[in-house]
């Protein structure tokens, strides 16, 4: 079976996780953990980047941040992980959702001015496939009106805009460190932080509302309760993992174009498919690469035939406003044109570091033959 997604592993996971327990510190902020903060920090220029649990602890200590109340709104597309409606209905805030474009499948920048109230908080875009949204448009509408922006940035590191990488053009960003992401920690995220003056709460919030932080670097003589908070830091064993496959970045990202290339050789301009579209603006991490066929049986019918033929594919996020929650903590504002049915079409392929040049070859072929 070739499956959808292997978790990332170099070969030098195991002896950093020994490192790390050797160092009889295996809680957060260890040595691994500052490692990794000072690569993102470097790699993004981000003012403060601070690892977390998960990307949907990052995107809940953002809410705390941007100190989201009850009845504020927050506008981001419904095409999304149910985290990034969650960490702000926590706050108690009201969803907006707005359609999507349906070349990148990112929200439709031109529909959002339209869907900002006096209640409207902050916008929420999320870089799908690793694909920045339209970002001057974005900050310009948020600076206009005085709104908070807060990028989902789960699929991506590595990935830019204009030059910039994603996540460090808002306020807030948030990275994804899950077992199906680029570089992995079986589960963890990053919260990065534009403006330094967020950075001594952030640190309070993540260390369950002390100063924990400030103790350890000896800048208090004991640590007190000074905030709300949560425990949003992982262990340093999880930042061993992550270590190793941050310290060859670049070579993942190389290994992970390579299979998104040979699909898109294959794919693009063919009449039976829709394939990603990368705006010249825009530099790809090669998160992942999916087609879009005619409609949902279509793609059901795909997925069964490359099944029998030990592939596994897959779809992606059942629109968050047609679900049972998204209609109870949010609303979609005007009409979905393409958020419900882009993403009946859209079918990930398989796409891992070191998937096969051959498993690639036999991917496409199947997939070929199942059209003709």
């Amino acid at each position: 079976m070739t499956p959808f997604n292997i978790a990332p592993f170099t070969g030098k996971e195991l002896t950093y996780i020994k490192q790390a327990v050797d160092n009889r510190k295996i809680c957060g902020d260890g040595e691994f953990t500052m490692r990794c903060k000072a690569w993102l920090e470097e790699k993004t220029g981000t003012s403060e980047a601070l690892l977390t649990t998960s990307c949907t602890h990052a995107l809940e200590m953002a809410a705390l941040l941007a100190d989201i109340q009850p009845g504020d709104e927050i506008i981001m597309p419904s095409f999304t992980f149910v985290s990034t409606a969650d960490a702000f209905v926590l706050r108690g805030a009201q969803i907006v959702f707005v359609d999507i474009r349906p070349d990148t499948m990112n929200i439709d920048e031109n529909l959002i001015e339209a869907a900002i109230t006096e209640k409207t908080k902050a916008i929420v875009p999320v870089h799908y496939a690793g694909v920045g949204c339209e970002m001057d448009t974005i900050m310009e509408l948020a600076r206009l009106h005085n709104l908070y922006v807060i990028e989902d940035a789960a699929q991506g590191i590595m990935s830019t805009y204009k030059g910039k990488p994603l996540g460090t053009i808002g306020e807030f960003g948030c990275f994804s460190f899950h077992e199906t992401k680029n570089f992995s920690m079986g589960e963890g995220g990053a919260l990065l932080i534009r403006e330094l003056q967020f950075k001594e709460r952030a640190e309070i919030l993540r260390e369950k509302g002390t100063n924990r932080s400030k103790f350890f670097r000896g800048e208090v003589d004991k640590y007190t309760w000074c905030d709300m908070g949560s425990s949003y830091l992982p262990s340093d064993i999880n930042a061993a993992y992550l270590w190793a496959q941050l310290e060859v970045a670049d070579e993942i990202t190389k290994d992970r174009m390579k299979t998104w290339k040979m699909y898109d050789d294959a794919f693009r301009g063919w009449s039976h498919l829709d394939v990603p579209v990368i705006p010249p603006e825009c530099e790809h991490n090669a998160h992942m690469y999916y087609i879009k066929v005619k409609d949902l049986e279509e793609r059901t019918n795909l997925i069964a035939y490359l099944l029998e033929r030990d592939i596994k594919a897959v779809f992606h996020y059942v629109p968050l406003h047609s679900a049972q929650a998204g209609r109870k903590y949010g609303r979609f504002h005007g009409e979905d044109v393409h958020t419900t049915r882009e993403s009946e079409r859209l079918l990930r392929l398989p796409l891992y570091y070191h998937l096969p040049e051959e498993e690639t070859g036999r991917i496409i072929e199947c997939v070929k033959k199942f059209f003709a």
